[in-house]
């Protein structure tokens, strides 16, 4: 082994790229579109050092041109499951004892992939298989990841520089061991960051990873292992299944050496899979780490004081950028009547003002939501709103899923600030506003605070900073990311580490140091320079 304290190149967030007309990025990912729109790809399960084609395998469609096929993916059996296990735990030894700069090195060469000569192809993956447009792609695919890997690198070598106190007759250590066993990666469709960083955040502290990718994100899954594998991620370390999500979950719990779960997805799922874990506690041989991030019901508020077009920018690109499906994204707002006449306006004229369309056109702000069962939810949400009394849609609520699952930037106005939509996860590009009397906002922030489940994001938007202190007081709960004068979207890897608490998850904090601790058991080592040789102590003396 290497001998050496060794400092790793300091962690730098990735600028994003304009895309720009006639720039070279937007050249190069535009050949890249073009090539995968008109390739096929044929992901196998990969266990071990084994590509695994079963034979049982589901198109990758498009979501804005869902007849359009780029692609098939296999379909994992229970044995491959426990072939998958028995191969992390095969790999775990070696992978646990190499030298922590070893796998830094990895993840930081994977990192500069992306930056180079994979940025393209990533982001094309990312705008085909989830219907981002380039500038949402640009920051997830590309940028978040980079970020997430520098910056994970960086917060490990800050965990295990924290030793505790010593002096000159004992020497104290603190060894940041991985957990002993395996964790289990459970990722969500709509960012390629995301389904990137769980399995690689785990390995990166030393633990070997079984990886079942969301089946509506698998296109770009197939970069995201290339990557890993160019970058040298050993084989067996993370392993990646497709499947029947229930029986994946199922076989994976079974396992006495199941020693985690990093999870991000749906709030019900997340209770099951912790309520699974509970009722198989007598056979683990050590009690599982439980990390994730779940649903959001992400809020805006604006005071009175606030200015009116900060606040419909603030809705319009919160709301509907990606069409809503950030776990971040705004979903219900409120506005005082002062206010509402202007920024009913400005919301009109943006939403009408937005193209909706295929990412290949750079033009198009909204595409398409990523499959028929998310369509139609949306649909059903926005023909009740039609019908209630109670609630009115000013722009939008037009849908067609004939060629893309496209459903239009939609924005609903209730009198009943507990209206379904006001308190529904949709996950779609619909928000819901309340508007509010202007001299009723600490009521409207107790609203805002009861009225969700959830506790992701949230925003408020004042020119007051009474008001704003206020809010920031009487919200500490209601969101684990607070914004002031900003959308409650875009988090920044070391800049806004990214989790929330109630049925919102965790709060484990996504690119920061807290989330790495969950993938480590430390353990201290005391080393007596003198040892007593005598069980008296000086008070047993006459």
């Amino acid at each position: 082994m290497l001998k050496g304290f060794f400092h790793v190149p300091k962690a730098v967030n990735e600028p994003v790229k304009g895309y720009a007309p006639n720039s070279p990025e937007k050249a190069a990912v535009q050949a890249a579109y073009t090539t995968m729109w008109n390739s096929k790809i044929d992901v196998p399960l990969y266990i071990g050092s084994e590509e695994i084609k079963t034979g049982n395998t589901r198109n990758i469609t498009a979501p804005h041109d869902h007849k359009h096929v780029v692609g098939t993916y296999h379909l994992a059996e229970k044995t491959h499951i426990e072939k998958a296990i028995a191969n992390a735990l095969e790999a775990k030894d070696a992978w646990a004892n190499m030298a922590w700069e070893q796998r830094a090195a990895i993840f930081l060469k994977a990192a500069e992939l992306i930056a180079g000569p994979y940025r393209a192809k990533i982001n094309a993956a990312t705008m085909i298989g989830q219907s981002k447009n380039i500038h949402q792609a640009e920051i997830d695919a590309s940028c978040e990841l980079i970020d997430f890997l520098r910056y994970n690198v960086e917060f490990m070598t800050q965990i295990y520089a924290d030793q505790p106190k010593s002096d000159s007759t004992t020497w104290n250590r603190l060894e940041y061991r991985p957990l002993e066993g395996f964790v289990y990666a459970i990722t969500p469709f709509n960012f390629t960051a995301i389904a990137a960083n769980l399995p690689a955040s785990a390995a990166m502290m030393g633990n070997v990873v079984i990886w079942k990718p969301s089946d509506s994100q698998v296109f770009s899954t197939k970069i995201i292992i290339d990557v890993f594998k160019e970058a040298g991620v050993p084989d067996g370390v993370i392993n990646v299944v497709f499947g029947d999500a229930l029986m994946i979950t199922d076989t994976v719990l079974a396992s006495r050496d199941f020693a985690g779960v990093h999870f991000t997805g749906s709030t019900h799922v997340f209770k099951d899979i912790w309520a699974k874990i509970g009722a198989n506690i007598h056979n683990y041989k050590t009690y599982p780490r439980i990390v994730g991030e779940t649903g959001g019901k992400d809020f805006i508020i604006a005071h009175p004081s606030a200015n009116a077009k900060q606040v419909s920018t603030g809705i319009v690109r919160g709301a509907f950028e990606f069409q809503g499906q950030k776990c971040s994204a705004a979903s219900r707002a409120y506005i005082p009547q002062s206010l509402w006449p202007t920024i009913k306006e400005q919301l009109i004229t943006d939403v009408k003002s937005m193209k909706m369309g295929s990412p290949e056109d750079f033009g198009n702000f909204v595409t398409a939501v990523i499959h028929e069962g998310s369509f139609d939810k949306l649909a059903s949400f926005i023909d009740q709103a039609k019908k209630d009394a109670d609630a009115e849609i000013i722009v939008g609520g037009n849908y067609d899923k004939s060629v893309g699952y496209f459903i239009e930037p939609t924005i609903i106005v209730t009198t009943n600030p507990k209206y379904t939509t006001m308190e529904t996860e949709l996950f779609g590009p619909v928000i819901t506003i309340y508007v509010y009397e202007d001299a009723k906002w600490e009521e409207t922030l107790e609203l805002v605070d009861t009225t969700s489940e959830y506790a992701l994001t949230g925003a408020v938007f004042s020119q007051d900073r009474y008001a704003i202190e206020v809010a920031t007081t009487k919200l500490q709960n209601a969101a684990g990311n607070f914004y002031i004068n900003d959308k409650p979207t875009g988090a920044v890897v070391g800049m806004q580490p990214f989790g929330g608490a109630r049925a919102s998850g965790t709060n484990d904090k996504a690119g920061s140091a807290l989330n790495l601790l969950r993938w480590a058991s430390p353990r201290t080592i005391k080393e007596t320079f003198v040892t007593p040789e005598d069980y008296r102590y000086p008070f047993l003396g006459e």
